[in-house]
């Protein structure tokens, strides 16, 4: 079973595996941005010829995600030979929900000049294995494998993969990880989501390389601030070292009983 079943060119349906975390009756929001990756690469492959790669994924959440049906669109913001923005919206019961915009860029050859400071985390198979589900409830933590080295609460390095796919259909692995982006929140609390919510309003990625298969690794830090105010930033890697950078913009909300 995927995380969604697809009705037609644009309309989708969550599965079990969608649901959660913060409330079981809503989807996790994770699988649906890698859906609409997913639709942006598509997208591109039906209007060109030449292969274009994504390179920066941001999205804004703008409301939860009931565990029903939704449509999703695709629209070239900023056409070009080399570089475009393309903006894909989820709508969900007469309201946008979530909009992704994304830079694709042209293939060029640079291996000859590639390199990064950013620094390798240690391989998935040296982590002990984690359960997510004893933080978090919903079908999307329980499709997940976890392996995690902890320095502190908010502080931590892991891999997360899954067997589930987004569709019954080929998806790129930059779609399958993008699917997979938004657990970083969730990954090394710093407080108890009992106790605390601190939900992502937004997620941006930024990637200097396409992810390989296989597990995803995050290098990640949660802040709170003073304010109500909130950031989760992490370093891509896959098994073969660093690919980007992500970064969540988070609401605090102490929870008063």
């Amino acid at each position: 079973m995927p995380y969604f079943d697809r009705f037609g060119e644009a309309a989708f349906v969550p599965t079990e595996h969608v649901s959660g975390a913060w409330t079981l009756d809503e989807q996790h929001i994770a699988p649906a941005l890698g859906l609409l990756t997913h639709l942006v690469e598509k997208d591109c492959d039906y209007r060109r010829e030449d292969e274009m790669v994504l390179t920066r994924l941001s999205y804004d959440i703008l409301g939860t995600l009931a565990m029903d049906e939704f449509t999703a669109t695709v629209r070239v913001a900023r056409p070009g030979r080399t570089i475009e923005l393309v903006e894909s919206v989820l709508t969900q019961r007469g309201r946008p929900a979530v909009v992704l915009r994304a830079w694709l860029m042209q293939l060029a050859d640079t291996t000859a000049l590639s390199g990064t400071a950013l620094p390798c985390i240690e391989p998935a198979a040296t982590m002990p294995a984690w359960d997510p589900s004893t933080v978090w409830p919903g079908g999307f933590i329980a499709s997940t494998h976890v392996r995690r080295h902890q320095d502190q609460p908010g502080r931590a390095r892991y891999w997360v993969r899954t067997n589930v796919p987004l569709l019954d259909e080929p998806v790129s692995t930059t779609a399958t990880a993008a699917g997979l982006l938004d657990i970083a929140n969730g990954m090394t609390v710093r407080a108890n989501p009992s106790d605390v919510a601190f939900p992502n309003i937004d997620l941006t990625a930024h990637l200097f390389r396409q992810p390989r298969a296989g597990w995803l690794g995050f290098d990640t830090t949660i802040t709170f601030g003073p304010s109500g105010h909130g950031l989760t930033r992490s370093t891509l890697h896959d098994e073969a070292g660093p690919i980007g950078t992500l970064a969540q913009t988070l609401t605090v909300r102490p929870t008063h009983r």
